[in-house]
């Protein structure tokens, strides 16, 4: 998926595991369908490991170990909760990390229509906006601060999706989307990636949540991205509801999905056909508002 992704095959994670964890070198190991940031191997029911694709993302582990310890106690759906973690060894660089397996499947479009799926998500932004900042504000160069600070980023974006989306349209719509006002509006606890792989659900209510290692302070809008990666109107409107958000948060929130949107059509289009498509449903939301 990405050009400088590091190369992991299933033999070379057994033998890591059998090396490093002894305890676990008889458990079943199975790769699953990667996400954007890790390749993910299940390990006999209970275990899961994480190993980072890219240079750099290495101190997400520790980050994400620290904020499910953070979000737990904050919330009812379950977190991954950090188990070991693993160095580098023959055939893999980077260190890595095992946690406890969170039973779920990905949000589908199978909720999108579900009022009651609104509901568990609107309670889970809630949830996540309780935990204190401890006075921090957002200082990253992600989603989260200024909407403006990304036209470099959405130029690029429209000048790769020519021929794959409607660009004057889009155009049009970033044109009012970086205007909008931030107003006094205080930094509050986000989550930062709530797209359907990151969302749990069984028996089509919410049940977990998964890459929590960018739980920190951002525009309370941010976390709103949700509603439009997994919702339809009307369950949007729920959401929007329970929330109580006013205007200029909401459009915020649309704005803030219209941001990770565009990035995944294009980006993964031959490389991860799911993003692609989730990208393309997003900004079908949006445009439909």
């Amino acid at each position: 998926m990405h050009p400088d992704q590091l190369p992991l095959s299933l033999s070379t994670v057994r033998g890591l595991i059998a090396e490093q964890f002894p305890q676990w070198r008889e458990l079943p190991v199975r790769e699953l369908d990667p996400g954007t940031v890790n390749a993910v191997f299940r390990i006999g029911d209970d275990l899961v490991a994480r190993f980072p694709l890219q240079r750099g993302q290495e101190s997400q582990l520790r980050a994400e170990a620290d904020a499910a310890a953070r979000l737990a106690v904050h919330t009812r759906f379950s977190v991954p909760r950090p188990v070991a973690f693993g160095s580098p060894g023959p055939g893999y660089p980077l260190p890595w990390s095992v946690l406890r397996w969170v039973p779920g499947t990905v949000a589908s479009e199978a909720v999108a229509g579900s009022v009651a799926f609104a509901g568990d998500l609107a309670e889970l932004i809630a949830d996540v906006r309780g935990i204190p900042t401890g006075g921090g504000s957002f200082g990253g160069t992600g989603r989260g601060g200024r909407i403006a600070t990304h036209d470099a980023w959405i130029e690029t974006c429209f000048e790769r999706s020519t021929e794959l989306l409607d660009v004057p349209r889009l155009r049009r719509l970033w044109t009012r989307m970086r205007e909008l006002p931030r107003g006094d509006a205080a930094d509050v606890t986000n989550h930062g990636d709530l797209m359907p792989g990151n969302v749990l659900v069984t028996g089509g209510r919410l049940t977990g949540v998964l890459d929590v290692g960018g739980l920190g302070p951002a525009d309370p809008a941010l976390d709103l991205v949700g509603a439009w990666h997994l919702l339809d109107a009307a369950p949007r409107a729920v959401l929007r509801s329970r929330l109580g958000c006013g205007e200029a948060e909401w459009e915020r929130g649309r704005a803030w999905a219209f941001v990770q949107a565009m990035g995944l059509v294009w980006y993964y289009r031959d490389s991860n056909p799911t993003m692609s498509r989730i990208g393309r449903t997003t900004l079908s939301r949006i445009l439909a508002a």
